[in-house]
């Protein structure tokens, strides 16, 4: 085995261990230059073993790893996102949730913005992040458990649905593509479009990993969707169709002083 595939699967072992690292804390490892590590990062992405992100790398989950696995990558991302998912909401008196490690983070957050709303999940993490301030009220779909995702899925689910209206939904994704947001689990993106029909607005909140990846069941084209909620702005093709769609786009600002909370009717 030559040097560049012997480096090529250091890097993906030291990504199993610790699942993002940056380009300079790899090359300090294997004593090779920084210029070097980006070559083998090019590579890897094209074979898709592992994704790009600002600086370093992630190793690419596969389309079996669950919600427990994914919430320990990109944290600092994911509450960038949140942040900024937060603040878009505005003065929303009842949002839809769906279920991935991104929507947790946002629902931690808007049981620190918000007051007085209520929020209607499938999530069993969401429910729980936002138990922690009461004047939320929470509204669990019922339905079948599914143990990866941690959240209901089935006819019941979208059933319970279809009964409520939604100021906004709030939903995550396993890839984007240039016809719309996807997902690896066909009950999963049923129960992701009908929140998409029961709310007036539809936010995506997904970080720049997902981005060109498609997977079997899209739950929505960009015309449904009114605004992407992600670390980076999207390029090519992707962007192309979320201009065209008429979709806005916001990415995260620098963390600031923390909001006070809002309550209905602000």
């Amino acid at each position: 085995m030559g040097k560049k595939a012997t480096r090529q699967r250091e890097i993906i072992s030291l990504l199993t261990e610790q699942p993002t690292l940056r380009i300079s804390e790899i090359a300090d490892h294997l004593e090779v230059t920084t210029e070097t590590i980006r070559r083998d990062f090019r590579d890897l992405t094209e074979k898709g073993q592992i994704d790009r992100m600002y600086g370093g790398a992630l190793l690419r989950p596969g389309p079996d790893s669950n919600v427990a696995q994914r919430n320990d990558l990109l944290i600092e991302e994911r509450m960038a996102i949140a942040r900024q998912a937060s603040q878009a909401l505005g003065g929303a008196q009842t949002i839809m949730m769906g279920s991935g490690a991104t929507t947790i983070h946002i629902a931690r957050r808007i049981a620190l913005d918000f007051n007085n709303i209520t929020v209607i999940v499938h999530s069993i993490g969401a429910a729980t992040a936002l138990s922690a301030n009461p004047t939320i009220n929470v509204l669990a779909a019922p339905g079948i458990y599914h143990s990866g995702e941690g959240a209901m899925h089935g006819v019941r689910t979208v059933e319970f649905l279809d009964w409520y209206n939604a100021d906004w939904c709030v939903l995550s994704a396993s890839g984007i593509a240039p016809d719309g947001p996807n997902d690896t689990l066909v009950e999963g993106a049923e129960v992701y479009a009908a929140m998409v029909r029961r709310s007036q607005n539809c936010m995506i909140v997904v970080d720049s990993s997902k981005f060109n990846r498609r997977f079997v069941a899209r739950y929505a084209d960009w015309s449904q969707v009114d605004l992407l909620v992600s670390d980076q702005v999207p390029e090519g093709d992707l962007r192309r169709a979320i201009d065209l769609a008429g979709t806005d786009i916001l990415t995260p600002e620098p963390a600031s002083h923390p909001p006070g909370r809002r309550t209905q009717g602000q």
